[in-house]
């Protein structure tokens, strides 16, 4: 289960939120909307444990977040930003991102997941020959290969994917979820998925107010 209470997030001088609590458990997908700027990656970036709220707390299975390598060891944080090294090969990328994170993912399986996602034929081409689309499909590989990992928090997965990846990558997040899994993301996109989306605005908590 994860939970968030009473987070208040600053970004320079102005307050984004603040009384911001959600909770999240098996099965369930949070979907996080808004304009831009409202504080969407900030709030998937303090949920992921990559920044700290000015107040509140975060605590996955009743723990803080910053207590022991539980945590760390089942989430998934995806970014937005492609977070690839164009010189590596496909393969490589994705065989580096799994061994960065602690995942043990053999070639085989890295293979398989790359092919799955449509990336059979450009295994062995270095990320900078390949399209955006292509990129980003290496870099979201990761997530057939992440099934061990409850909980997903996803910033705009679905951008720069054609109609095929979208629907392959749905078709994953939603059997994640039937599996007992947890997703948390952001998209601009209305993308169809097997299970409905819980709603949450972070500007619904105070908004563009000016920090004090």
């Amino acid at each position: 289960m994860l939970e968030c209470r009473n987070l208040v997030c600053v970004r320079g001088d102005r307050l984004l939120f603040r009384g911001l609590s959600l909770s999240l458990g098996p099965g369930e997908l949070l979907r996080v909307v808004g304009p831009n700027g409202v504080g969407k990656t900030s709030l998937l970036r303090l949920v992921a444990g990559i920044a700290r709220p000015e107040a509140g707390e975060v605590r996955w299975r009743g723990e803080l977040i910053g207590r022991g390598e539980i945590f760390r060891r089942e989430l998934l944080y995806l970014g937005h930003a492609a977070a690839v090294s164009e010189q590596l090969t496909a393969l490589e990328n994705l065989r580096f991102a799994c061994t960065v994170s602690g995942e043990a993912a053999d070639e085989e399986a890295c293979v398989a997941a790359l092919t799955r996602f449509g990336l059979g034929d450009a295994l062995d081409l270095p990320l900078g020959v390949l399209s955006q689309g292509q990129r980003r499909r290496v870099r979201l590989a990761r997530l057939f290969l992440a099934a061990a990992r409850p909980l997903w928090v996803l910033d705009e997965p679905f951008t720069a994917l054609d109609t095929e990846a979208v629907k392959l990558l749905a078709e994953q997040v939603s059997a994640h979820c039937a599996a007992g899994g947890m997703v948390m993301y952001t998209t601009h996109q209305d993308v169809e998925l097997a299970r409905a989306s819980r709603l949450l605005n972070p500007g619904d908590f105070v908004g563009r107010e000016r920090a004090c």
